[in-house]
């Protein structure tokens, strides 16, 4: 039976770029896995096919050569079903996560990205004010730098790494398992493909030795809790002059006593006297900036009622933006009293006897409580 062309294989046009190949590749390879297809040969056979068709056209030297002959170009292989030089493997698959979450996961598998140096994180912990202003900070973070000795080779001066003899340079050693033959990253060398047979004596074959390092960092205004903030190559230093790894500033803001941050808008609890609530006035409130608002309280101001501030709440990251300040009123109640101050209560409770009431939600609220009993008696 006549193989299919391996575009058709994939779904995918004749002058597809790499990018096409792999989404095409990635999308099937996921459907046809053996692992979600338990027992269906048709699926494992497919998977196969897809392998075989993503690993020759994804190389441009083998996909050249099918490109002129076809299928042809190579039929004189080792005789297992694929290209010359090629077994099938597991490996297609791996690949394709590899390119796709290698830098997430910190370095693709096998070669000298394998070595690139560990991630670092600092936590920092900032005020309400500077997350709303920004600020430079200076920190100073334990980490690893190349080695001075051998300029981050790891071998002695003069000397130069040899091949791995276990992987022969390659950094990845095969095995079979039944039907596929899985690429494993070689243990001997770490999957550089390279060993030092005279290391370093000052990095012990390392190429990195540890070292403090005091950097400067620029917390952008507007930033909120959680935000991560990313140095890029300030973490470890990779083994053999391998890149390193990165650095990831996290900020937690510290709780503030005056004010309560929701996104970019900024709240304040403001106590108000009785007397000021009942009779109306100007207040002052501070403000994140540092600065004060005036603020005209009307007669009869009650307890949850808001005042909007516009533009005086926090920044809005990257942009000149800034969210609203409320500020929400908590009429206090008296305390302490002295005699004088009970006398004037009381005449004041007994005048609004006689001239109407001056709680008026009260009244309504008891006048309910005094129907609703009633009907109860009746």
């Amino acid at each position: 039976m006549a193989k299919q062309d391996y575009y058709s294989t994939l779904g995918v046009a004749k002058d597809a770029d790499l990018e096409t190949l792999k989404k095409a590749y990635r999308k099937l390879a996921m459907q046809y896995h053996p692992d979600r297809n338990h027992g269906d040969a048709a699926a494992e056979q497919k998977f196969k096919e897809l392998s075989e068709a993503y690993d020759v056209l994804k190389d441009d030297q083998k996909r050249a050569a099918y490109d002129r002959f076809g299928h042809a170009a190579f039929e004189n292989g080792n005789g297992r079903g694929g290209p010359a030089g090629f077994d099938f493997t597991a490996s297609g698959f791996a690949d394709i996560f590899d390119e796709m979450f290698g830098e997430f996961m910190g370095g693709r598998r096998g070669g000298q990205s394998r070595a690139r140096g560990g991630d670092l994180r600092y936590n920092m912990e900032i005020t309400l004010e500077e997350a709303f202003a920004g600020k430079q900070a200076t920190i100073r973070v334990p980490g690893t730098e190349p080695c001075v000795a051998c300029h981050g080779t790891g071998g002695e001066k003069g000397t130069q790494p040899v091949n791995c003899p276990t992987c022969r340079g390659h950094g990845k050693v095969r095995a079979t398992q039944g039907f596929f033959t899985i690429e494993r990253t070689c243990a001997s060398c770490g999957g550089l493909g390279k060993v030092i047979e005279k290391p370093c004596p000052a990095c012990h074959g390392q190429g990195r030795t540890a070292k403090d390092k005091t950097l400067q960092v620029t917390i952008p205004a507007g930033v909120e809790d959680g935000t991560r903030i990313r140095l890029a190559g300030e973490g470890e230093a990779g083994v053999r002059s391998a890149p390193s790894g990165d650095l990831y500033i996290f900020l937690s803001v510290k709780q503030h006593r005056l004010f309560q941050r929701d996104g970019a808008n900024v709240h304040c609890r403001v106590p108000l006297s009785m007397a000021t609530a009942a009779l109306g006035g100007g207040i002052e409130i501070p403000t994140i900036d540092g600065s004060r608002a005036k603020v005209q309280v009307p007669p009869g101001t009650q307890t949850g009622q808001q005042f909007r501030l516009k533009g005086k709440g926090m920044s809005v990251l990257r942009t000149n933006a800034r969210g609203d300040m409320y500020a929400e009123i908590v009429v206090e109640t008296p305390v302490n009293l002295s005699k004088k101050q009970k006398e004037l209560l009381q005449q004041f409770q007994d005048e609004s006897k006689t001239h109407g009431s001056s709680s008026p939600e009260a009244d309504s609220f008891f006048q309910r409580v005094k129907e609703f009993f009633g009907k109860d008696e009746g």
